[in-house]
Order: structure tokens, then C-alpha cells, then sequence
């Protein structure tokens, strides 16, 4: 029999790691070989583990889990990248496959399904769910051109500060989680007001806050 697929975990919380990984050692196929809660532990672990995936959370300690992908696809181009994450798939999905990931689930997904994207990713194949694909199908042949959703219009790293903004963040610490400095952030901050049509600091504090709230509604 072919040995099992080795898989690194990288979440921020130490309980869905175990979960997680009761869940894939319960299975023949594959084996959890190592774990890590941010981006540096993570390169290092991948580093040493070789693992055939690395199942990526894109909240992380001190860091962001796409920052992670991008550094991956770099350096570790021929491991594989299945991103399992709280964040609204519509928003998230296509910019972790663009920056190297090979498929994208919710935590919310029956376990049944997050083992069928695991294997599917495993044999080489990007994983999504039917309405994303869907969705990116009817933009490829021109049907949905529109966006009803200004958040999309935002880049990756703009989306990180909002997001950041939104869990009630000082410049300071967004700067130093995502490893940039304060200006450049406040430039961030400018570009996102405007993007946003808001007017000040305050409107984008309210909008980023009610936006983190509704998510975890959902």
C-alpha cells in the first residue's frame, strides 16, 4: 500500500488543530505530521516536514495566512495548499487560489466534505464550492460583470487592514501584525476610504466593525 499523504496543519487555535487532526489520523490515506499557529512556525515546520499539503487558516498568530501562501508558493512550489477558514468564501476564495492555493473550504462544512477537499486536492485538482465555481464561470463568459459588493474592488493587502480595522486594531499593531509601517498603512487606510466612498477615519472604523460583525453572524 502507498504510504499516507503527509499533511501540516497551520491554525491559530490549538483545539480545531486537534479536531482537525483526529479527523485526518482517523484515515488510512493520510497522516498529520506536523502543526504550527503562525507564518514563521509554519515555514519552519514545512521545511523540515516536507509534507504532500499543508491545510492553511488564513487568521493567524502575528501574521496572515495569504502573506503565508504567497511565501509558500516561492519557496515550496510543489506543496500542495487547501486554505479552511471562517472567512466569507465569495470574498476570500479566488484571492488564495490566485496566490497559489489548490482549493478553499469553510469551517462550517460538514466533516464528510472537508475530507472529500482534502483528497480532491490531493489528486491535483483545485476544490471549490459549486456556487463559486459557478460564479466565476458566469465571469469568464461575461455574465456577471458587475460586482454588487465594493469589498472585492479592494486589494489583498487592503482587505487585511479593513479586516484588521474591523477587529478594532490601532495603525500600530495593523502595521506591525502584517509587517509593514504606519504610514504605509495609513496610505492603506486612505485607498481603502476611498475605494469605500466613506469620508473619515470614523466611517471606516463603523463600516469595518459592522462588516466583522455581520460575518460573524453568518
Amino acid at each position: 500500500m502507498p504510504s499516507p499523504a503527509r499533511i501540516v496543519l497551520v491554525d491559530d487555535h490549538p483545539m480545531v488543530r486537534e479536531r482537525l487532526a483526529e479527523l485526518i489520523n482517523r484515515e488510512s490515506d493520510m497522516i498529520v505530521c506536523g502543526e504550527a499557529e503562525d507564518r514563521g512556525e509554519a515555514l519552519e515546520v514545512i521545511t523540515r516536514e516536507q509534507p504532500r499539503l499543508a491545510i492553511v487558516d488564513l487568521s493567524l498568530k502575528r501574521s496572515s495566512g495569504l502573506d503565508l501562501i504567497k511565501d509558500l508558493r516561492t519557496l515550496q512550489p510543489q506543496l500542495l495548499i487547501l486554505v479552511l477558514s471562517m472567512q466569507e468564501e465569495d470574498l476570500y476564495a479566488e484571492r488564495v487560489i490566485r496566490a497559489g492555493a489548490h482549493g478553499y473550504i469553510t469551517k462550517q462544512e460538514a466533516t464528510r466534505k472537508i475530507l472529500e477537499a482534502i483528497r480532491q486536492v490531493l489528486e491535483g485538482r483545485i476544490f471549490m464550492s459549486s456556487q463559486l465555481s459557478g460564479d466565476i464561470l458566469s465571469r469568464m463568459l461575461g455574465k456577471n460583470r458587475s460586482s454588487t459588493d465594493p469589498l472585492k474592488e479592494l486589494t489583498d493587502r487592503e482587505l487585511q487592514v479593513f479586516d484588521l480595522v474591523g477587529q478594532g486594531y490601532a495603525a500600530r499593531y495593523i502595521a506591525e501584525h502584517l509587517g509593514l509601517d504606519s504610514k504605509t498603512v495609513e496610505t492603506y487606510r486612505a485607498r481603502i476610504k476611498d475605494k469605500l466612498e466613506l469620508k473619515d477615519s470614523s466611517e471606516l472604523l463603523r463600516r469595518a466593525i459592522a462588516w466583522k460583525t455581520s460575518q460573524a453572524r453568518e
